[in-house]
C-alpha cells in the first residue's frame, strides 16, 4: 500500500535540509524567485546540481523559458528572505539587495554562497520538474547554514 501524503511529508520532515532561494529571469527579462528546500549536487565532473520545481509556479516558467538559473545558499541570518520568497508577494525582489550574474539572472546580496547554473537535463517528477545544471560560476562566503528541519527553521552550531 502507498504511503500516504501525511505520512510521507512526516518522514521528510525527519531529514534536515538546507535552504535556498532559486533565481531566474522570465521571458520579458522580470527577475523571479522562490524558497526551494529540494536541491542537490549531483556530479563534480563536470559540476551539476539539481533543484526540483513545483509546476504551477512562475518560477518554473521562468526557468523553461530561460534555461538558467542560481541557487541563493541561505545564511543563518536570513531566515526573513527565506520566508519572502515563499510568500505570495507579487514582486518579490521589491527592496531585495541583488546583482546581476549569468544572463541578468538575480544573484542575491549576503548569501552563503551562490551557484549560476545552466539547465542540461529536464526530468518530469511528479507535480514538480526536475532540472539538472551545470554550474558556471560559483561565490562563498563565511558562515553558518540555514537549515529547515520538522517544518521549521533551524540553525546549525559551530
Amino acid at each position: 500500500m502507498p504511503v500516504s501524503n501525511d505520512e510521507f511529508r512526516a518522514v521528510l520532515g525527519r531529514f534536515a535540509s538546507g535552504v535556498t532561494v532559486v533565481t531566474t529571469i522570465d521571458a520579458e527579462d522580470r527577475p523571479r524567485g522562490m524558497t526551494v528546500s529540494a536541491f542537490s549536487s549531483i556530479s563534480l565532473d563536470p559540476p551539476l546540481v539539481a533543484v526540483s520545481i513545483d509546476r504551477g509556479t512562475a518560477s518554473h516558467a521562468a526557468i523553461t523559458h530561460s534555461g538558467v538559473f542560481v541557487v541563493n545558499i541561505l545564511a543563518d541570518d536570513q531566515e526573513v528572505l527565506s520566508r519572502h520568497f515563499a510568500s505570495a508577494t507579487a514582486d518579490k525582489f521589491e527592496g531585495i539587495a541583488f546583482s546581476s550574474g549569468l544572463e541578468g539572472i538575480p544573484v542575491l546580496t549576503g548569501t552563503l554562497a551562490t551557484l549560476e547554473c545552466r539547465t542540461k537535463h529536464v526530468y518530469e517528477g511528479g507535480d514538480h520538474t526536475i532540472f539538472v545544471a551545470e554550474v558556471e560560476q560559483a561565490r562563498i562566503a563565511d558562515g553558518a547554514p540555514l537549515l529547515y528541519f520538522r517544518g521549521g527553521y533551524a540553525r546549525l552550531v559551530l
